[in-house]
């Protein structure tokens, strides 16, 4: 496993972006064994009480965020999660009005013994209430937690395994290429999948048929569909489909929009150039998310640099300060050599690992990859891997 990242330095660049010294650092643990999440309760008498809330506690100035998860995961439930891989969800910022906290998330799976161990523990070594839940009650927000926790909730919905359709061309050979495409993808996809509905090459009028008849035939999915200018599939374009398609389409359908690198690259041009010049009664977050990039389903966006990491970081920022759905998770690509693109240099696990450490959100794994290498992104500080070849 390769060494933690330092995240002291950047708990003092979260200080410096907030411009206040009252902020309080928090390491947050997630632990889990399989689909079951370890959460204590909050008394009435504290901050945020009557709530439940994931294990952690404050960040010493001596101490990493790791290394505080470690100790305060020992000193509130006895759990030693030293050994176990623990994996970076992301950095969160919230203002409560009389406290602003900044929490570095981290996830960690216990081991069948640790868990057959603490499974029927229902104190904490402090005292506070501790109770086992399986994922699917706390995603659905049956255990209330801390306003901050909100996106946390949403980066734990994202599947360890994301397939990427093959593109329209690849089915040219066919006389009906898109017929094919359809036929292909209808029957390969495993049940339940998030799949991102990547066609390439044609309109977005015709990309988005595709992925609405597919969506049709395979409501069992969840897709993950190209940002456009209108945030997703238009209205217009579903009620030209079917009765049956218009039946089974439904935002619940979609989980997010991705967003290209490129893209990402052009807003963040847009607004050093909105932000050079004075705009009355324009507050900068209102700058920061000018035009197209307000959209009402979470993000997922490409990076492939420091650069376009920090770029995603102030997206992400941004959308939080709005109350829009947040940046659920970035590919970083490409891993390994691909087959579409040989002359690519890849990064190699050591390097994507360095980026995958500045992202304030959960990193997706993609290029060249497997569905079964999902235990190297893990240890390499990802959550998830995705392609096409290998995972269709």
């Amino acid at each position: 496993m390769p060494s933690s990242v330092n995240t002291q330095s950047a708990t003092n660049r979260v200080n410096t972006v907030t411009g206040t010294a009252m902020t309080v650092n928090v390491a947050v643990a997630v632990i889990h064994y399989q689909d079951w999440y370890l959460l204590g309760f909050r008394s009435a008498a504290q901050h945020q009480g009557n709530r439940y809330e994931f294990v952690g506690g404050k960040i010493e100035a001596s101490e990493t965020a790791k290394q505080a998860l470690i100790r305060e995961v020992a000193e509130e439930t006895g759990i030693d999660i030293q050994d176990n891989i623990i994996v970076k969800l992301g950095r969160l910022h919230h203002n409560y009005g009389d406290k602003q906290v900044s929490l570095q998330v981290y996830k960690s799976e216990l081991t069948d013994e640790q868990f057959t161990q603490y499974k029927d523990c229902q104190y904490g070594l402090e005292g506070q209430v501790l109770t086992w839940v399986p994922l699917s009650e706390l995603l659905a927000e049956r255990y209330p937690l801390p306003a901050a926790n909100k996106t946390i909730l949403e980066w734990l919905r994202v599947p360890a395994k994301i397939t990427i359709t093959y593109p329209l061309a690849y089915f040219n050979d066919c006389s009906e290429s898109a017929v094919a495409w359809l036929e292909f993808h209808q029957e390969k996809l495993t049940t339940a999948a998030w799949v991102y509905i990547r066609v390439k090459d044609v309109t977005l009028r015709d990309s988005q048929s595709l992925a609405a008849k597919l969506l049709a035939a395979r409501p069992d999915i969840r897709a993950i569909l190209p940002y456009d200018d209108r945030g997703a599939m238009s209205k217009s374009l579903v009620d030209e489909e079917p009765m049956a398609a218009q039946d089974s389409i439904t935002n619940d359908h979609v989980v997010a929009h991705h967003l290209t690198q490129s893209d990402l690259m052009q807003w963040t041009k847009s607004i050093k150039a909105n932000l050079s010049v004075s705009v009355a009664h324009t507050s900068q977050s209102d700058i920061l998310l000018n035009g197209i990039l307000s959209s009402n389903q979470p993000l997922i966006i490409s990076c492939h640099d420091t650069a376009s990491i920090q770029a995603a970081n102030q997206l992400a920022s941004a959308r939080l300060q709005q109350n829009l759905p947040p940046v659920i998770g970035v590919f970083i690509s490409p891993v390994l050599t691909t087959q579409t693109h040989p002359d690519t240099v890849p990064l190699g696990w050591k390097n994507w690992s360095a980026l995958a450490q500045l992202a304030d959100m959960p990193v997706i794994g993609l290029g060249g990859l497997s569905p079964n290498m999902i235990d190297h992104a893990l240890q390499y500080g990802g959550i998830s891997v995705a392609g096409i070849r290998q995972f269709l």
